[in-house]
């Protein structure tokens, strides 16, 4: 099969013929269609993603859709014939999704929402799995609740501020002037950081009392921030970027609590990958309910040009979610 390679971090992909996959025990072989692109596998190209625990040559890409099109040993509830979407791999010794094929554990998947094509359903599995596993595993995101999101237009962003939405609470959203109008379609309450003090923020939408929840996905001095936005007693913040050096003082002033989300575990370890495959069939009920719906980036890739895709992603010169077509 025909599959983008990595020989070595910071040399350029190329797609090479390799042994096509046979399903093992557990597995599924999918026919694939669609590869999500996000920011983490330009970090990994580049040898700047310790933690995804890459060692070349790797097949590259987290984010798939495809077709199910042999079944192995031991595995209910999927057939040939089955589209499904999924994070699948691309990390630690897991073949990832720019390829024809792989060999998928059936528990990271779940049948393709019927409402998305595969290029949007390439575009949500990283982005839907850590928003939930932040917003719903970790803070318990429910009605009558006040959701502030950082980097509300963002790849994983946007997602949450979806998700929340569908929770039934009141959403608002950091971002730059220009992804304002973004923010504002999804139903959030769009916030310009870079005009707008946290200070000033919770005192106009919270009265100066705080957010319930705060979902970091930026990092850094936006995790500082996220601390300083908090609700007293009974807040909670959430970020999948914790991973600097950073001042617990104003959230424990506030007595507020954190969790760290860290959503490739389930893949590196083996362990609670079946919750992945739950969250993506919650995340399919959301879509076919018309709750949720990726941003798709409007150019088109293939495996060939997946280079280009790359350098965009990496550039963070996107409009929405990049996806490389795979099948077709």
């Amino acid at each position: 099969m025909r599959a983008v390679v990595l020989r070595e971090f910071g040399a350029p992909l190329r797609v090479d013929e390799i042994d096509q996959p046979v399903a093992g025990t557990g597995q599924v072989l999918v026919r694939i269609g669609a590869s999500g692109v996000n920011p983490l596998d330009t970090k990994i190209q580049a040898g700047k993603a310790p933690h995804a625990r890459v060692r070349p040559p790797a097949v590259l890409g987290m984010d798939l859709a495809g077709v199910v099109v042999a079944v192995g040993p031991a595995v209910t509830g999927f057939a040939p014939g089955d589209e499904v979407y999924g994070l699948t791999g691309g990390v630690g010794d897991l073949q990832g999704s720019l390829a024809e094929y792989a060999a998928v554990d059936a528990r990271l998947l779940a049948r393709k929402p019927r409402a998305l094509s595969m290029r949007e359903a390439a575009a949500l599995p990283l982005a839907l799995i850590t928003s939930w596993e932040g917003l719903v595993d970790r803070a318990g995101v429910h009605a009558g609740q006040k959701v502030l999101v950082h980097g509300g237009a963002g790849g994983v962003g946007h997602v949450a501020v979806q998700l929340a939405r569908a929770r039934g609470a009141e959403v608002y959203a950091t971002g730059g002037p220009s992804s304002l109008g973004v923010i504002e379609s999804l139903g959030a309450v769009p916030i310009d950081y870079r005009a707008t003090s946290v200070e000033e923020y919770v005192a106009a939408y919270t009265a100066g009392e705080g957010f319930d929840v705060v979902a970091d996905n930026v990092g850094g001095s936006t995790l500082d921030a996220s601390f300083a936005a908090v609700r007293t007693y009974h807040g909670h913040v959430v970020s999948a970027l914790g991973w600097g050096t950073h001042s617990l003082a104003p959230l424990s002033f506030r007595g507020a609590t954190y969790s760290g989300v860290f959503t490739l575990l389930p893949l590196l370890t083996g362990q609670r990958r079946e919750h992945h495959g739950e969250i993506l069939r919650a995340g399919a009920a959301l879509a076919d309910a018309g709750e949720l719906r990726p941003r798709l980036d409007p150019r088109r890739f293939t495996l060939g040009t997946v280079g280009e895709a790359h350098d965009v992603v990496g550039r963070g010169a996107t409009q929405g979610k990049v996806v490389v077509d795979i099948d077709g």
